[in-house]
């Protein structure tokens, strides 16, 4: 199992954790999501790779930024 963290920039609000919570869940292979609001972090955990790239369009797509 493989495990990445990315940081979001946008979120605000607890309907904006579910939102980037259920998009990144939605992709094909993620197992586990969990959200931070507090230090805007989003960290998947994954049964097979999925590339970085898609991860991030998946959240940028609903308006929110990922930061390298």
């Amino acid at each position: 199992m493989r495990e990445v963290e990315v940081k979001v920039q946008g979120m605000t609000c607890q309907h904006c954790v579910r939102t980037v919570h259920n998009a990144v869940a939605s992709l094909e292979g993620v197992s586990r999501v969990d959200v931070s609001l507090e230090s805007g972090t989003v960290r998947i955990q994954m049964e097979k790779d999925i590339p970085l790239e898609d991860i991030k369009k998946s959240i940028e797509e609903w308006g929110y930024r990922v930061v390298d």
